[in-house]
């Protein structure tokens, strides 16, 4: 009777590679680069050993990287563990040294995330493949709703998405994979692992989770994880439409790349909140509370075109202007005084570095500013300290910068931060307006012709 029970049972070795070799091909991993993030645990390890038992017939150029976060005693142990496994599977290493912000208020858990996946991404490969399994998944859903998570989260973790900061993908080809079938495989190979004792630590969600929660479940629904994964896929089948729907109430409401408040106003409250939610994400903002959302969308609904409106999250900032939604990177640092300073010199370099960019300045016959109206004379880069005029057309009357910038439509907090050529007390050139008449070079004559280069 034993041997025929043993001869019916499944062959959970043998099955982990037929899912990993499956996962690989739908995904189109064979003949590409991939790095398996290698923590030296279980499931990476099985992960690693799987795709090396597998390279050759998918044409998978293989490494491996771990990320040594610093954060327990053992940490230079298990690196050492993982430098030597690669040794022996004869695949490439690699070993990043990080650290882990402590205090950043996302916890320690999720600056360590942060931190390794921007590691793992930064590596020259086509996948990043982690180990995640249909356990992990499991967790990962319970953990969210226990959160209140909405859609996304309770989604879980993709199968497949961009490696943020990298040119990678990232991968998880065990995820449908239950725990049972990796410690079988490790068995079968007798592989040997690492532990992290953080693991015991039922101080963290996660862990509990893991080691009282999902047990308890199991007694009662022995295919608890099976159950999750499922809500998972269909919850992220529900997200996938309702990022169709953003993307489509995204466009109607931004026909010049912007959305426009009043065309935000006229989707109802769930709809606009979708917007914003979409706009959110796509900016790599962490989600807000549904309080904090619904206070976001109740001011946007009642600001008007002409207000300061100014609404902060943790990364980016919202901003409206001129009937239009800005969303803006939160100031991080000292920020320079703009009034009264940066002011920099200029005496004919090619280029000059200014907050948040640099001015760039190329020697010119015709056009720009005259070479001999500066000539003897003190010139230099400043913001604009309020009141002054500029005539860029000797067919316009002379205006303030504030009438110009209005009517290009330059949003104030970007008018501060603009780069002016002065000329002593004189405005020679103002980014996005033009060269006042008084310093523009004349046919044939030699001049200099400034640009602004933002982002650099």
């Amino acid at each position: 009777m034993a041997s025929s029970r043993n001869s019916r049972s499944p062959d959970l070795p043998n099955a982990l590679i037929a899912a990993l070799r499956a996962a690989c091909v739908r995904h189109g991993l064979p003949g590409t680069r991939v790095v398996v993030g290698l923590s030296g645990g279980r499931d990476s390890v099985v992960l690693l050993h799987g795709l090396v038992t597998l390279r050759g017939e998918l044409g998978i150029a293989l490494s491996a990287h771990h990320v040594h976060h610093g954060l327990s005693p053992n940490a230079d142990a298990w690196a050492a563990f993982c430098a030597d496994l690669c040794a022996r599977l004869d695949v490439v290493f690699s070993c990043d040294r990080v650290a882990v912000a402590r205090d950043s208020g996302e916890g320690i858990e999720a600056a360590a995330r942060s931190v390794r996946h921007a590691s793992l991404a930064a590596r020259d490969a086509d996948w990043v493949a982690l180990a995640h399994h249909r356990g992990d998944q499991a967790e990962t859903m319970l953990h969210n709703l226990l959160r209140g998570a909405g859609v996304r989260g309770l989604a879980g973790m993709p199968v497949e998405r961009a490696a943020a900061g990298g040119r990678a993908r990232l991968v998880r080809p065990l995820l449908d994979v239950p725990r049972a079938t990796i410690d079988a495989y490790l068995a079968r190979h007798a592989l040997d692992w690492i532990e992290d004792e953080s693991n015991r630590d039922a101080g963290y969600t996660r862990n509990w989770l893991r080691g009282a929660v999902m047990p308890l479940l199991a007694q009662r629904y022995p295919q608890a994880d099976v159950a999750f994964a499922r809500s998972a896929a269909q919850a992220a089948e529900a997200q996938h439409l309702l990022d169709t729907l953003a993307a489509i109430d995204h466009a109607a409401c931004a026909p010049a790349g912007r959305v426009r408040l009043d065309a935000l106003r006229t989707l109802d409250a769930s709809r606009a909140r979708n917007v914003l939610r979409h706009l959110l994400h796509e900016a790599g903002e962490r989600m807000p509370d549904a309080a904090r959302l619904h206070e976001l969308q109740r001011q946007l609904a009642t600001v008007s075109n002409d207000s300061d409106f100014a609404f902060a999250l943790e990364a980016i900032e919202l901003r409206t202007y001129a009937g239009e939604l800005h969303l803006l990177p939160c100031a991080s640092g000292p920020q320079p005084g703009w009034h009264g300073g940066p002011r920099m010199p200029w005496s004919g370099e090619t280029h000059l570095d200014w907050p948040g960019g640099r001015v760039s300045f190329g020697k010119s016959v015709g056009s720009g500013f005259a070479a001999e109206h500066i000539a003897g004379r003190t010139c230099h880069l400043a913001a604009r300290r309020g009141g002054e005029h500029i005539k860029p057309d000797a067919r316009r009357p002379r205006r303030s910068l504030k009438h110009w910038f209005q009517d290009i439509g330059i949003p104030p907090w970007e008018r501060e931060r603009l780069p002016v050529l002065w000329c002593g007390d004189d405005v020679v050139w103002v980014p996005c307006i033009g060269i006042d008449v008084a310093y523009q070079c004349g046919e044939g004559a030699a001049g200099w012709e400034p640009a602004w280069e933002p982002g650099r």
